[in-house]
């Protein structure tokens, strides 16, 4: 990221000018004003967007960056960060990337120019030049649900990989052995740890996924609906569909009743990320939940740590299946049995 020198030396003035020009002062002439303001354009620099140690006094305001604000787990998520901050004596400034990497820069860049103290993102893609830069520039970021490989920052995230066995474990126990996923983007961690996890399970039991049961989304209900008619169009279609997340769920739903199907009659379908509309769906959805309002808290409270000159830890929260009526399952008055012990393969 450039520097007040670096701009000095572009501009051809000295660092006390760019300073002046910076804070509208009035002592500076015009030609030396139109210099700097033309360097400050072309290196794209940020007076407000510097290293904490530069900083002489804080804000009291946390920048939020989340995927999707019509998802109702991001939406979920923003309100527990809010109560949290509220409670620590902090503000929150809400950006919604929705699932877009430009809109992500856009926020980020705003945020920071508006002085925020520390920064909450739960990263649309594998990262950006501008968000690398704030991590390097100092400036307090914390990652919430999602997380970029490689950057050294707090992680505050669920760990659904118990709950996707125990979904798997509770399919095949069900009878069911065609299952097909609706996966996250690749881009995302979390849309490769779903499918992978998913595959490792389908192992376990000696079920394979083959590249006709995987579709990829993009965590959109659109996605979700496109992905479930694909899968109804094969001359073998899957007995279950997991989605990778909620809205793609939704989708799936709508995709089957357009066709005049009953989920779970015709097929199954279960989602990760449990809201509350699944309880008042028709079935309502079996479900991976995570522990959404927990995840909030513990971010804000890793970044404030962070502002505040301490070093938090990466926190993981376990997730947890949801089971309720949309895969089979039995009504609460007919309890299906335990489901069988994954297959045990014999070392080579």
């Amino acid at each position: 990221m450039a520097s007040i020198k670096d701009v000095a030396a572009e501009a051809g003035v000295s660092v006390a000018t760019v300073s002046r020009v910076l804070n509208d002062h009035p002592s500076v002439s015009p030609e030396a004003r139109t210099r700097v303001m033309a360097a400050v354009e072309t290196l794209g620099y940020r007076p407000n967007a510097v290293a904490r140690s530069l900083r002489t006094d804080q804000t009291h305001t946390l920048g939020l960056v989340i995927s999707d604000v019509m998802n109702p787990y991001f939406t979920e998520l923003a309100r527990a960060v809010e109560e949290e901050a509220r409670a620590l004596g902090y503000s929150v400034i809400f950006g919604n990337a929705d699932e877009r990497p430009d809109l992500q820069d856009h926020h980020i860049r705003t945020l920071l120019d508006r002085r925020i103290d520390g920064l909450l993102v739960s990263p649309t893609d594998g990262g950006s030049p501008l968000m690398l830069d704030a991590v390097r520039a100092g400036t307090p970021v914390v990652f919430v649900d999602r997380w970029i490989a490689g950057v050294d920052v707090p992680v505050v995230r669920a760990d659904g990989r118990r709950a996707v066995r125990d979904l798997v474990a509770h399919l095949h126990g069900l009878g069911h052995r065609r299952l097909a996923i609706i996966a996250g983007p690749a881009a995302t961690t979390t849309g490769r740890e779903r499918v992978e996890v998913f595959r490792e399970a389908l192992g376990a039991y000696d079920l394979e996924l083959p590249d006709d049961y995987i579709e990829q989304g993009d965590f959109q209900a659109e996605s979700g609906r496109r992905a479930t008619e694909r899968f109804l169009d094969l001359p073998e279609p899957p007995e279950v569909v997991f989605a990778a997340d909620n809205l793609m769920a939704l989708g799936a739903l709508d995709a089957v009743r357009a066709r005049g199907l009953r989920v779970p009659e015709d097929i199954g379908l279960a989602a990760f990320d449990d809201i509350p509309w699944f309880v008042h769906t028709d079935p309502p959805i079996t479900a991976v939940a995570q522990p959404t309002g927990e995840l909030g808290r513990a971010a804000v409270r890793a970044l404030v740590d962070r502002i505040e000159g301490r070093t938090p830890q990466s926190v993981t929260l376990p997730a947890r299946l949801v089971v309720r009526r949309s895969c089979g399952e039995p009504s609460p008055s007919h309890p299906s049995p335990s489901p069988p012990s994954p297959v045990r393969r014999s070392k080579p």
